[in-house]
Parts: C-alpha cells; sequence; structure tokens
C-alpha cells in the first residue's frame, strides 16, 4: 500500500515560517504587499500547475478530479506566497519608483532611523 504524502503539515509549516520582513507599513503600503503577496501566490500557481502535472493513464480520472487538483494548487500558492521572496522584491521597486516619481526622478533615500528624506 503507497502512503500518500501529507501535504498539510508542508503548508501549515510554510506559513508558520513567513516572517513579515516590511514592518510599520501605512495602510497603503499595507495594501501594496497584499497586492504584491497575491502577485506571487499566481507566479507560485503557475510553477505548480507546470511541476504537479500529474497524468496517470493507468487510472481513470474521477469526476471532479481536475477542479479538485486546481482548487488543490490554488490554495497552496496561496499558503507559500510571501516567502519565496518575489513578493518582497516587487514592494522594494515599487517603492522606489514611487519614490522615484514623487522627487522629479532623483531617488532620494529615507532616513532609517527618522523617516526623513535627506
Amino acid at each position: 500500500m503507497i502512503n500518500p504524502i501529507d501535504t498539510s503539515k508542508v503548508l501549515f509549516d510554510a506559513q508558520a515560517q513567513k516572517q513579515p520582513k516590511v514592518d510599520n507599513l501605512s495602510h497603503d503600503d499595507a495594501k501594496l504587499k497584499e497586492q504584491t503577496d497575491a502577485f506571487e501566490a499566481i507566479l507560485i500557481k503557475t510553477l505548480l500547475d507546470t511541476a504537479l502535472k500529474m497524468e496517470d493513464n493507468l487510472y481513470p480520472k474521477a469526476a471532479g478530479h481536475d477542479i479538485y487538483e486546481s482548487m488543490y494548487r490554488e490554495q497552496m500558492s496561496e499558503a507559500l506566497s510571501g516567502g519565496f521572496g518575489y513578493s518582497d522584491a516587487l514592494f522594494k521597486w515599487l517603492k522606489e519608483e514611487q519614490n522615484i516619481a514623487e522627487n522629479g526622478g532623483i531617488y532620494k533615500p529615507n532616513d532609517k532611523k527618522t523617516g526623513n528624506k535627506e
């Protein structure tokens, strides 16, 4: 008898390891971070769709099998999003672009202690 892999433990561990790398977010920054996490989830789902194509011609598929697998991959991608680093990189890049746009095309780094621009 083949023992199925329990992926719920893996998802739980991945969710527990998520550490928020960006602290003290304003309301707009929190919304942006949420969107970058959602974008990362889409990337991960695309990766999982390709990697987990489980086609076995020996056994016929049960009704709803494709729907179940799609939902499974979607939930897995949402649980794993925010932990791969794409979301953080995109968030930081978008914040830098916003900084440049607000300062007439010149990047002005924020002072980490006071939050004031130099």
